[in-house]
């Protein structure tokens, strides 16, 4: 996952290293005006390089219209030579905190999102009176019927609706022993529909202990939005949440200052090179999942991590 938070060809740069160091995906996140514009930095992406996938890791359905990220996906896929997927969430404070958005009716926004996505990749005319769309006689004639259509977020009743409805579900920096259960609510929601999605773990890979700092300003939204009861797990209080929430307006550096290291650590691969991969094989072996996804936690040194992580994944 490469944060557009540095300027785009330098991005462009990393996902290329990416490339040739073997990683199989990228994921361009769309944090709003925290960050470069995800599309225009996957469509950077995707003009650099020649096999890795693109997709947005993730987008929300509130801020940008389901059926016109739809067609830039599909555009994104077309530009890419059929490269692109689809990474859809409901959106949490960093993102939608700054343009004033709330997140009304979340489980059925994601849903119809997806259903008019897979619509519009399959060339169909969209008309649809939903409970949180409405789309009249809308098409595209560029779409790919099989883009995946991906899901990332933490709360039961969206885990359980992506497996049953999502060809992919990304596990994305949970709180890991809250990674089970996660994973079991998917497979139910699998089970229920006869859908078999994919599953991919991830989190930030630590092989040098000085890079706890980097990762804490973005525990903050992280822990801001995570599960009731994970807070309760690790003794976040209302009172925290909202201090918390009241620092982020003055940056994640401020609002960092408030995180203590046993609230990130539970959710970190931490260690040396083989130490990291001994944990990372343990977690597949236990939970079966079938991708890992490194979330790069400073952008100013994304290569280094990038290659120290390669090296681990080798070991896994």
């Amino acid at each position: 996952m490469l944060v557009p938070e540095i300027p785009i060809p330098a991005v462009v740069e990393l996902a290329r290293q990416a490339e040739s160091l073997g990683y199989r995906r990228v994921w361009v996140p769309d944090e709003g005006l925290a960050t470069r514009d995800v599309m225009v930095t996957m469509a950077a992406i995707a003009a650099a390089t020649s096999s890795i996938e693109i997709g947005t890791g993730i987008v929300n359905p509130y801020s940008r219209h389901p059926a016109l990220t739809a067609a830039a996906i599909a555009s994104l896929d077309e530009l890419s030579g059929g490269r692109a997927f689809l990474g859809l969430g409901a959106g949490g404070s960093l993102t939608l905190g700054p343009l004033g958005v709330d997140r009304p009716r979340p489980l059925i926004h994601v849903r119809e999102a997806v259903e008019v996505a897979r619509a519009l990749f399959s060339g169909d005319v969209v008309n649809i009176n939903g409970e949180t769309l409405t789309l009249k006689s809308a098409s595209i004639a560029y779409g790919r019927p099989d883009i995946e259509i991906w899901f990332a977020g933490r709360g039961p009743k969206m885990l359980h609706q992506a497996g049953a409805i999502m060809d992919g579900v990304l596990l994305e920096f949970l709180h890991k022993p809250s990674l089970g259960n996660a994973i079991r609510t998917v497979r139910a929601g699998a089970d229920s529909t006869g859908n078999r999605p994919t599953l991919c773990y991830s989190t930030m890979v630590i092989t040098d202990p000085q890079r706890l700092e980097q990762v804490r300003p973005h525990m903050t939204y992280r822990l801001v939005d995570s599960p009731f009861a994970v807070k309760e797990s690790l003794g976040i209080t209302e009172d925290h949440t909202a201090a918390i929430r009241a620092a982020m307006a003055d940056g994640l550096d401020q609002a960092a200052k408030l995180i203590p290291d046993d609230w990130v650590e539970p959710f970190l691969i931490m260690g040396s090179v083989d130490e990291c991969a001994a944990e990372l094989k343990l977690l597949r072996d236990q939970h079966s999942f079938d991708e890992f996804m490194l979330v790069v936690a400073d952008m100013e040194d994304a290569a280094t991590i990038m290659a120290e992580v390669a090296e681990v994944l080798e070991r896994v």
